[in-house]
């Protein structure tokens, strides 16, 4: 009989011991699925929001097992139930619908951390660990913001590359378009002159095509397309003469 007591209380202590440390794991968890729903919340554009909201889901999956584990109902309840709402996030087609999902996240998840203090009874040290953990979590979270703005300048930078450069291929079009023109009506001004019966077309060409090239492939195109009407020029020239 005291083996089986004995077996029993070395049971008992380690399922103590194992609640205990899950629900000491899903307190991390859990204050970062709150700390980047309140994030999601308060972004200002549908990307950070479902950005934001990605990580708390992520967080919350995470704390629920855990939760469920170290058996603290209340608090698994209201994670699971924020978890529902913010997968809905994703799905949203704009921002006003997501940000009514987040809302409601953001303040449930207040009840998971609420919930699961009670449960576990946070010490001193605990809560000073929690508070540091909170604010690793607020550095990430900057970290995280400084490297979305980076992205967005880096994204402004290019677009006003592509900007310059289709302005330079649209110059240089223009330019060798001009010069195309005025060298069609000079050769036809000469055989004209010349009294022979013929004359050099202009040929449009589409503006879009040349667009699509780098700026050294329209010049090799222009130099072929001049070359081949000078040589087109001088050949009319010349059968004129005979």
């Amino acid at each position: 009989m005291k083996k089986n007591y004995l077996f029993f209380l070395i049971i008992t202590v380690y399922m103590q011991s194992f609640a205990q440390s899950s629900c000491e794991d899903a307190h991390s968890d859990v204050i970062y699925a709150y700390s980047h729903v309140k994030s999601a919340y308060n972004s200002n554009n549908i990307t950070h929001l479902k950005y934001y909201s990605k990580r708390s889901l992520d967080a919350f999956n995470r704390a629920k097992k855990k939760l469920n584990d170290c058996k603290c109902e209340a608090s698994y309840n209201n994670a699971y139930d924020a978890y529902e709402l913010l997968d809905k996030v994703s799905n949203s087609e704009t921002f006003e619908d997501g940000r009514f999902y987040v809302k409601r996240a953001r303040d449930i998840a207040k009840e998971v951390i609420n919930e699961l203090e009670l449960c576990t009874q946070l010490s001193v040290e605990d809560e000073a660990l929690a508070e540091l953990e909170n604010e690793q979590f607020k550095l990430k979270q900057q970290q995280i913001e400084l490297n979305l703005k980076e992205e967005q300048i880096k994204l402004k930078l290019a677009e006003r590359d592509a900007k310059e450069l289709r302005l330079r291929k649209e110059q240089l079009i223009q330019k060798n378009e001009l010069a195309i023109i005025a060298n069609v009506r000079t050769f036809n001004d000469i055989l004209i002159a010349c009294e022979c019966e013929t004359e050099i077309s202009e040929i449009k060409r589409d503006k879009e095509i040349f667009l699509s090239k780098n700026l050294d492939e329209i010049k090799a195109n222009y130099l072929t397309i001049i070359k081949s009407m000078t040589t087109n020029y001088l050949q009319k020239l010349s059968a004129c003469n005979n």
